[in-house]
C-alpha cells in the first residue's frame, strides 16, 4: 500500500490564517489519508500523522548556502521517510521552487519511479510560460487546480500539456459561516452598533490588486440618497473619513461570520485573476448577495451569475455604481438560494480522499 507525504513550506498546524493551511488542518483532524508531513517543527502537532522535521541548525544553513539549494533540509527530511520497497504520493502546495530539486534528488536516489507527485496550485493563470513550463509539466504526475476554468486557461496557454489534471474546489466550515434568521440578524446589528438598513461589506488584505481604493471610489459615486446604508471595510485600517464607510481593521477569524451575517451585499472588486476567493463563499453562505469581478475563478464560483452578480468589466467604475444602485432597489427575494452542501469542508475532504485514491491506482 502506497504512503502519502505532504511537503509543507510552513509548519503544520499553522498559527496564521491561510486558505490551504486551514483546509489541511480540518482535513488532518478528520478522516484523512496522509501518512507523513515534512515541515519545520510546529508548536503543536497533529496526532494522526508522522512528521519528519526540517532541521534549522547552523550547519544546515551552511549546507544550503554551499549547495545553493534552499530545499536541502526538506530533501534530507524526506529521505528519512523513503524506503526502497515502498511507493509514495508526494503532495506539494504552491511551492514551484522545490520541484526541480525534488526531481533531481529522486532520480539520484533511484526513487523517482516509486513516487507520484501531486502539485496543488491555488492561483488561476499558468505560472510558467508555454515553453518555459514544459519541464515542470513533464516532471510532475498531476496538478490539482481550484476551478475547471483554471484548467481551460492552462489548456489554452500550453501547446503541449503532458500531465494529469484534477480540480478541487475550496471549502469552508458552514457550521460557522451560515445565514441567520431576520430576528438574529437584527440582534447582531444591535450588538455591533449598526443602525443602517442596508449593509455592504468588503473583506480582504489591503493590497492594490484587491480593489479597495477602486470600490471606495465607486461608493462615493453611487446614488444612495434616501437610502440608509453603510459600507463595512474589514482588513484595512485607513485614517480617512468617507461618508457611510466604517473601517474596522482586522477582525479575528472567529468573529468574522457575524459581520457577514449582518450584511446584505458583499463587494468583491478584485483586480487580479483570483484562484477562487474564500471570502466570497464565506459571505455567500452567510446570506450576502455577492457582486464580484468576473476575473479568474470567480465566475465559476458564482456559477456564471446564478449565485450572484458578475461585473464583466470590473475596471469600469460606472458598472459597479450601476449594480450597487440596482441592488438598493431590490428586496430579499432578489438573492439566490445557496445550496447548503456547496463549497464545504466536507466536500473538500471527500474530494481530497478521491484524488489520493485515484493516484494510488497509478502506483499499483
Amino acid at each position: 500500500m502506497s504512503k502519502v507525504i505532504l511537503i509543507s513550506q510552513v509548519p503544520l498546524p499553522h498559527k496564521k490564517i491561510g486558505s490551504w493551511t486551514t483546509l489541511y488542518k480540518n482535513y488532518l483532524e478528520n478522516n484523512h489519508k496522509i501518512d507523513y508531513i515534512v515541515c519545520n517543527e510546529p508548536e503543536i502537532k497533529f496526532e494522526s500523522v508522522e512528521y519528519s522535521f526540517v532541521a534549522n541548525s547552523f550547519s544546515e544553513k551552511i549546507t544550503k548556502r554551499i549547495t545553493k539549494n534552499p530545499y536541502a533540509g526538506y530533501l534530507k527530511a524526506l529521505n528519512q521517510i523513503l524506503k526502497s520497497e515502498e511507493k509514495y504520493i508526494i503532495q506539494i502546495v504552491d511551492n514551484f521552487g522545490i520541484v526541480k530539486k525534488l526531481i533531481s534528488f529522486l532520480k539520484k536516489e533511484n526513487k523517482r519511479s516509486q513516487c507520484y507527485i501531486q502539485f496543488f496550485y491555488h492561483g488561476f493563470p499558468p505560472f510558467y510560460g508555454n515553453f518555459d513550463g514544459r519541464w515542470f509539466l513533464e516532471s510532475i504526475d498531476e496538478i490539482i487546480l481550484l476551478t475547471n476554468d483554471s484548467y481551460l486557461a492552462h489548456k489554452n496557454a500550453y501547446t503541449i500539456l503532458p500531465t494529469r489534471f484534477s480540480v478541487l474546489h475550496n471549502g469552508i466550515d458552514t457550521s460557522k459561516f451560515y445565514k441567520v434568521t431576520a430576528e438574529k440578524k437584527a440582534d447582531l446589528k444591535k450588538e455591533l452598533g449598526i443602525t443602517a438598513e442596508k449593509v455592504f461589506i468588503w473583506c480582504s488584505q489591503d493590497r492594490p490588486k484587491k480593489g479597495l481604493d477602486f470600490i471606495l471610489d465607486v461608493w462615493k459615486r453611487a446614488d444612495k440618497q434616501n437610502k440608509n446604508t453603510i459600507f463595512l471595510v474589514i482588513g484595512a485600517d485607513r485614517e480617512v473619513s468617507i461618508e457611510g464607510v466604517s473601517f474596522l481593521g482586522r477582525i479575528p477569524n472567529d468573529e468574522l461570520p457575524k459581520y457577514y451575517q449582518v450584511a446584505d451585499s458583499y463587494l468583491f472588486p478584485t483586480l487580479c485573476h483570483e484562484g477562487f476567493g474564500m471570502s466570497l463563499i464565506e459571505a455567500m453562505h452567510c446570506g450576502c448577495y455577492c457582486i464580484a469581478s468576473a476575473n479568474g475563478g470567480v465566475p465559476e464560483v458564482l456559477q456564471y451569475g446564478k449565485l450572484g452578480k458578475l461585473i464583466e468589466r470590473p475596471n469600469f467604475l460606472e458598472d459597479w455604481v450601476s449594480e450597487i444602485e440596482i441592488f438598493l432597489t431590490k428586496d430579499e427575494t432578489y438573492k439566490p438560494l445557496i445550496p447548503e452542501n456547496l463549497y464545504t469542508i466536507q466536500s473538500w475532504n471527500s474530494g481530497m480522499n478521491a484524488i489520493i485514491d485515484n493516484a494510488k491506482k497509478s502506483l499499483i
